[in-house]
Formats: C-alpha cells, structure tokens, sequence
C-alpha cells in the first residue's frame, strides 16, 4: 500500500483520502480554476453552437459586399455591419477595429504571462509591472466593446427598409436604423440577439477578469504576495484571463469571419 501510495504522490501516513495531497502536482485553488474553465468551456460551446445552428439556417448573401443591405431574408455580411472606426466618417475598412480589440486583447495575454513569468522569480516590481499593463489591456478593450455596441444599436444614417412582425402581431414594412433585441437594420432579428447575448457574456467575463486584475496588482504593489513567498495568486488569475482571450477568438471567428 506504501509503495503504491508513493509512486502516485500520495503520502503514504494519510493514504489516498487522507488530505494534503496535489493532484497532478496542483494547488488546490489552481485545481478548483481549471474544473470552473471546464464548465465554463461546455457554456461557450453551447451558445456559438447555437449561433452557427441558427446562422446556417439562412441563406448566403451571393451578391457583392459592398451592395449588401439588410434584409430578413439573408444573414448580414460582418464586413458591411462592422465597418467603423471612432472619430471617422468616410473611412470604412472592414473589420479594421474589431481587428484591433483583438490585438489588444492578445496583448494583454502576453502581459500576463510575463506577471505569471515575474512571480515565478518573486520579482515584486515586474509582477506589478505587467499586471499593470495587463489590466489596461482589459479596460481598453471594454472600452472598444461599448463604442462598437454603441455604433451597433445607433446603426447607420440611411438605415434600411426592414418588413417585420411587431408587438402586437402586426406585418410592418419601415425604414429600420441600428439594432435592439427585436428588430434590426441588418438583418434577421436573431442576428442582434446573439450578438448582444454572446458579446455581453464574454464582456462580463472579461470585466470580472479588470476586477480580479485590479486586486492582483493592488496585493503586489503593497507588497501582499511578497510576504506570503508566493504568486500562486497572480498565475490562477493568469488562467482565467487566458480563457478569457481564447473564448474571443472563437467569437471573433464565429461573428466576424464567418
């Protein structure tokens, strides 16, 4: 019993139930992150499944994009919906700030691993450092993400001409400008529901992620984690944010590319 006990990394006084025991060589906390990223891996998957089950439900818009306008009848072209930039008029290169929310983002998750990278040599002042980049990372982007829902719901100066059923059952045809949870310039209504539903709930998470980041870089800057000999504090909130940036290139695939 000794000598398997031993060979597996068990203490062989407490026994396999015994307590104390690293799985895998794990903290307990790191542990408990992982089986949360696992649930929350299963959550993602469902709603981008659900996004492409009703996505392919609609037929392909075939003509050129630059022609594109909204109809119920065909699934938006991401490059004509998502096609501006703060402070630019006449400028309209597709997909060129939503580029950019995901670089900045990526960025942040090379930060991250630097602060992760810092802790493992105790390094007070580089922890704290690049959790502070980091952490401005994560701000930028929310910022990015209002502005671009903002744009989404103000929606275009011309509009389009929507036919939908409203409120109380009736067949309206009408000149339809942004977008709201139930009709939208773009196209089919379901295309603005997803988008608010899917985008939110990353948004949610990745503002979960500034707070944690916040408390990390407060506990290193006054020194919290340096009395404690460790960082394990800054690498659990280093997996999260590391899901969190892998979750938005699977969204950003799913709404932007496809």
């Amino acid at each position: 019993m000794s000598t398997t006990a031993t060979a597996i990394g068990v203490s062989p006084k407490r026994g396999v139930w015994g307590g104390g025991n690293e799985p895998l060589k794990a903290s307990y906390g790191k542990l408990m992150m992982w089986f949360f990223l696992l649930s929350d891996i299963f959550t993602f998957a469902a709603f981008l499944i659900t996004y492409a089950s009703i996505r392919v439900s609609y037929p392909a818009y075939a003509g050129p994009a630059d022609q594109f306008v909204g109809s119920n009848e065909y699934w938006p072209v991401p490059e004509m919906v998502f096609d501006a930039i703060p402070f630019t008029h006449s400028v309209h290169p597709p997909l060129a700030f939503v580029g950019l929310m995901t670089f900045i983002l990526i960025m942040s998750s090379v930060t991250m691993v630097l602060a992760v990278e810092a802790g493992h040599r105790n390094d007070r002042n580089d922890v704290t450092k690049w959790l502070l980049w980091t952490l401005l990372g994560g701000i930028t982007f929310l910022s990015c993400q209002a502005w671009e829902w903002t744009h989404f719901i103000h929606g275009t100066d011309g509009g389009s001409l929507i036919t939908y059923v409203n409120k109380l059952g009736q067949v309206v045809t009408e000149t339809v400008h942004g977008a709201n949870l139930s009709v939208n310039e773009y196209g089919p209504a379901a295309f603005a529901q997803l988008f608010f539903f899917i985008t939110g709930f990353h948004g949610f998470h990745v503002t979960i992620g500034v707070f944690l980041l916040f408390l990390a870089f407060y506990q290193s800057a006054v020194g919290v984690y340096e009395r404690r000999g460790h960082y394990e504090m800054v690498e659990k909130i280093g997996l999260y944010w590391h899901f969190v940036d892998l979750v938005w290139v699977f969204v950003f695939t799913f709404f932007y590319l496809i």
